[in-house]
């Protein structure tokens, strides 16, 4: 009769055994799917989030700019359409200056450093050249008037390659950077560094995030384009940055040709003095076949000297192509021009471009805070 008992109570035991563990294992399950379900909400959220930005949340919803993009990348990136683009080809090209960042503040960023290093860098100001000087006079006939000289885009492209000579390559962008710090002097709460147009930079992680490559083709000096681009929000790396240029010399070399001169281990490289070329208008579409070896499919500008680079993507192109175009229609958070705004959407309407108004199309353009003086 007792080992009777004693089997029984073995084998309640073990029932009670297996049914603890069992409970465990369902509290185990419970609790892991609390939490799992609690991760994916929050990655959910973090998604959300991602598409929100993607989706370009600083526009207007009613912008048809917005909705031609979001619609062109869909169909280039969409395997099976028929206006799928291997990523390798997904090339957009952007002008800087009224494109990207704000253009004239009071007038365009190359011309301001330029302005400051004959005129009021305590370090150069004493030592700038009588050319320079007559350069750093028409850039302030510029700012206060609004008219430029004759052949002012040579001139000051002379003149930047004479005032920053003997500057190695990471001192000149240093130094830009530097003067990109110092305030907007239009603007309350802006750096010139941070006066990059916010919904532009969607644009840019948009293209990013769908395998697209991005570079900037500018007007400016292309030393000063990384400078700039240094001390700024865009998050581009040099080789992707073009602009106009100047020659690039050893210290010792001097006058002697680069076929008869040997780079050596005491050397380095440093500004040489001499302006090439400015990238403007037909410069542009030059300047992206020998450097980036591909035509762009999407193109980005603001102005008439970005007219061929923008015609060069969309016609006789392989891939399904568009070009867009800022108007500065915007006077009451930018430095809007009606007049110049009017004749960009004209333009866009004869040539086939799509027309961004700052002023309708954009939620914001600086961001909360920043207000014009």
């Amino acid at each position: 009769m007792k080992e009777n008992k004693s089997t029984i109570w073995k084998i309640i035991s073990l029932i009670l055994a297996i049914a603890l563990v069992a409970v465990s294992a369902l509290y185990a399950n419970t609790v892991k799917g609390i939490r799992n379900a609690g991760n994916q909400a929050e990655e959910s959220v973090a998604e959300e989030e991602t598409a929100t930005a993607a989706n370009l949340s600083l526009w207007n919803d009613s912008a048809p700019a917005k909705k031609q993009l979001l619609d062109y990348v869909k169909a280039v990136t969409t395997e099976g359409s028929p206006d799928f683009i291997p990523e390798e080809d997904r090339i957009a090209v952007f002008d800087l200056d009224g494109t990207l960042a704000c253009e004239t503040d009071p007038c365009y960023f190359d011309h301001c450093i330029y302005y400051y290093r004959v005129m009021e860098d305590p370090g150069y100001k004493d030592k700038a050249t009588d050319f320079e000087k007559e350069v750093a006079a028409d850039v302030k006939q510029f700012m206060d008037t609004g008219i430029s000289v004759p052949d002012s885009m040579e001139r000051h492209g002379k003149g930047v390659a004479s005032a920053f000579s003997g500057f190695t390559p990471e001192e000149y962008v240093d130094y830009v950077a530097e003067y990109a710090k110092t305030p907007s002097p239009g603007y309350n709460n802006l750096t010139r560094a941070n006066a990059f147009y916010k919904p532009m930079l969607e644009v840019i992680d948009l293209l990013k995030q769908n395998g697209f490559t991005v570079y900037v083709v500018s007007g400016t000096d292309r030393f000063i384009v990384r400078g700039l681009v240094q001390a700024s929000p865009l998050d581009l790396p040099p080789a992707q940055l073009i602009g106009s240029d100047e020659s690039l010399v050893a210290p010792d070399q001097g006058d002697t040709d680069g076929l008869d001169y040997q780079f050596d281990e005491d050397d380095q490289l440093v500004m040489g003095g001499e302006f090439i070329v400015k990238n403007l208008d037909m410069n542009k579409v030059t300047v992206i076949q020998q450097e980036i070896g591909k035509q762009p499919v999407l193109a980005f500008g603001n102005s008439g000297s970005d007219s061929s680079m923008a015609e060069y993507a969309i016609n006789n192109n392989k891939y399904k192509a568009a070009a867009f175009m800022l108007c500065c229609d915007d006077t009451e958070r930018e430095n809007g021009n009606p007049e110049k705004a009017v004749k960009m959407a004209d333009s866009c309407k004869e040539n086939g471009w799509t027309a961004i108004s700052m002023k309708n199309d954009w939620k914001t353009i600086y961001g909360d805070g920043v207000t014009r003086k």
